[in-house]
């Protein structure tokens, strides 16, 4: 099931001068690229600094960001965690607030990705769940062989890995969705579902004219992917503050 086609924005949270969410700026952001043709909102991911928000942030930020973009436009919300319980509770909270589907990173080491994404796919009441193979925060991630037996629509593939991405869509009939700036074209050439990007914060229309398949918009995103390759969350806040006057705190380190 393809929860969206094209490209769509890994979202990051804005906060305040004095560290605290800015739902209007984060929804403003959200609703700006929306308007220029994101297909998709992920909130609450790894972009989103998911990790360093309390559950009461995590629920203001969906409810906010699906009021403020148009239905047509699905929000995926991250419910990743350390425990299948764990991530079964933030599943139900985000599909309570209005997410569309989750996205949901396995534990570290994680032997029963079957037990852990059935927990997730219950607790997300017929919502579509991507599943997010992202080996620096959850190692080792998610075979590309045992992604046929989880109870995924797809899976989101940050790794970066071209020869991954090729058996994922030659292998796999689930949607396969690019994490990585550097493959948008490749993945786009190739088949797959879409794109779900941090760089589509800064640059949403190259990620979406390279997913279309200009080379030249691929090698104009090499900056801004080496950016936030190399710095993350806090990258792509220094660059939305010089583009757009937003504040660049990130809890994630600056």
């Amino acid at each position: 099931m393809e929860i969206f086609t094209g490209v769509g924005v890994a979202l990051v949270s804005l906060f305040d001068r004095s560290g605290r969410v800015d739902l209007a700026a984060t929804a403003d952001l959200a609703a700006d690229l929306a308007g220029q043709g994101m297909r998709g909102i992920l909130v609450c991911g790894t972009t989103g600094e998911a990790g360093m928000l309390v559950d009461g942030e995590r629920r203001a930020i969906i409810s906010a960001i699906r009021a403020a973009v148009p239905a047509d436009v699905p929000v995926l919300a991250g419910t990743g965690a350390p425990t299948a319980a764990r991530a079964a509770q933030l599943t139900a909270e985000a599909v309570d607030c209005g997410a569309d589907a989750v996205l949901g990173w396995p534990p570290p080491g994680s032997a029963d990705l079957g037990g852990y994404f059935s927990r997730i796919d219950a607790a997300a009441q017929g919502r579509p769940v991507l599943a997010y193979h992202v080996p620096w925060v959850s190692s080792p991630g998610i075979p590309v062989g045992a992604l046929g037996g989880l109870p995924v629509s797809g899976l989101k593939d940050s790794s970066g890995d071209p020869d991954r991405l090729l058996a994922e869509v030659t292998g796999y009939p689930g949607a396969i969705y690019t994490g990585s700036s550097a493959l948008v074209m490749t993945a786009g050439l190739l088949g797959a579902a879409g794109a779900i990007l941090a760089a589509a914060n800064v640059e949403p229309g190259l990620c979406s004219q390279a997913w279309a398949g200009d080379p030249a918009a691929q090698r104009g995103l090499a900056t801004v992917h080496a950016a936030v390759r190399s710095g993350g969350p806090a990258a792509v806040k220094r660059l939305l503050a010089e583009r757009r006057g937003t504040h660049p705190l990130s809890r994630v380190g600056n």
